[in-house]
């Protein structure tokens, strides 16, 4: 299954959709705007909330957390040792954990599980400008937590840019 991003669109208090492959809105991330902590609401194409997204307070490193239904599904953040590439974890709540690896801000990414590709993260076989497709290769994987577990380590590593 892939989805397309409009890249130029992200950020806090800005809303945006995710579209699929034939061009059908599937998904809406609504960044809500001020707040103490960035927060982003993963919507469905009725407007249910599928998945909160939120910065964790008082982390020593940046942090996002994603939620469903109130209960906590992940948490994400930077992986400390990563010479070559932008690397970051996701810990999972049943205590298993993604890895995510590549060139982030150039949208050229992966998430992996156990070394098995899940997603695959991409400007390459996208021919519109300011877009990025998030391919979830797994059919048995939940597109709605890849594509949250996307928009949260695009938002970490451009945070840290901004830092820097």
């Amino acid at each position: 299954m892939r989805f397309l991003v409009r890249d130029r669109l992200l950020g806090i208090g800005e809303d945006y959709w995710i579209e699929d492959e034939h061009g059908r809105k599937v998904f809406l991330v609504d960044g809500k705007a001020m707040r103490l902590r960035d927060t982003f609401e993963l919507k469905d194409a009725q407007g249910r909330v599928l998945i909160d997204i939120h910065q964790k307070m008082f982390a020593l490193r940046d942090t996002m957390v994603i939620e469903r239904d109130g209960e906590g599904l992940a948490t994400i953040k930077r992986k400390r040792l990563s010479l070559l590439r932008n690397h970051y974890r996701v810990a999972l709540a049943d205590g298993s954990e993604l890895d995510v690896s590549g060139k982030i801000l150039d949208r050229e990414f992966v998430v992996e599980y156990d070394d098995q590709v899940l997603a695959v993260i991409s400007r390459r076989w996208l021919h519109l400008r300011e877009t990025y497709g998030v391919d979830v290769v797994r059919e048995d994987a939940d597109p709605a937590l890849l594509i949250a577990v996307a928009v949260c380590v695009i938002h970490l590593a451009e945070k840290e840019r901004e830092d820097d």
